[in-house]
């Protein structure tokens, strides 16, 4: 059917969008990162920040808002499938909890250590990015198999109107998603010859980026 065609295409062009924002975010981290070894609060509080945008830039997509409830409905046996995915959703959200906790103790004088930050960084990209692959390979094919007929036609006028919104919001305040890269933060106790090494390691970020897709508004 072209109507569910077009769903499954629109909704593949979602997942790219939040996979390159994703690989964007974890590589420009990476790089800020590499020869660091304590953090400023800052820098906690900034990747908590993005890790948070990211992780409801996932969830307020069109695949959760719609193509699920209407999964849940045409067959109630594919809880397990929606159980996984919505377990892989639970870790993303484990990973920010880590990040804001110790950014909250760093006010006390506690220090999270880079590689501790990184390997939040990366479980949380590694969830989402399993549930993107979970969706497209798994999820998908079973909505080709369990959505008949009208239903797909009532996908396509949610997707309509919720576009419409999303034009809507983009003409007042936007929530910007994907991410994008940032004026590097200087590291704590930086010599004054850090603000070129940073300046350096954004550019590298930069190369080794993804092209950014266009924003994403995460709806309400």
């Amino acid at each position: 059917m072209l109507t569910a065609t077009y769903i499954l295409v629109s909704l593949s062009v979602e997942q790219a969008s939040i996979r390159m924002s994703l690989l964007a975010f974890q590589k420009y981290m990476h790089v800020q990162l590499r020869h660091q070894s304590r953090l400023s609060l800052a820098q906690l509080q900034y990747a908590g920040d993005w890790l948070n945008r990211l992780y409801q830039g996932a969830y307020w997509r069109k695949v959760e808002m719609y193509l699920i409830p209407a999964i849940r409905q045409a067959a109630p046996h594919a809880d397990g499938l929606l159980d996984e995915i919505n377990g892989l959703n639970h870790a993303a959200l484990e990973s920010i909890n880590v990040v804001q906790q110790r950014a909250g103790a760093a006010i006390d004088h506690s220090e999270l250590q880079a590689e501790q930050l990184r390997a939040a960084i990366d479980a949380f990209c590694a969830a989402l990015l399993l549930r993107l692959e979970k969706e497209e390979h798994e999820l998908f094919a079973l909505a080709r198999k369990v959505i008949v007929g009208e239903a797909w036609f009532a996908i396509a006028y949610q997707f309509l109107a919720h576009d419409a919104r999303a034009q809507e919001a983009r003409r007042g305040k936007a929530q910007v998603l994907p991410f994008v890269l940032p004026v590097p933060l200087p590291a704590p106790d930086a010599p004054d010859g850090a603000a070129n090494t940073s300046d350096n390691a954004a550019a590298v970020a930069a190369d080794a980026a993804p092209a950014i897709p266009p924003p994403l508004c995460a709806q309400a």
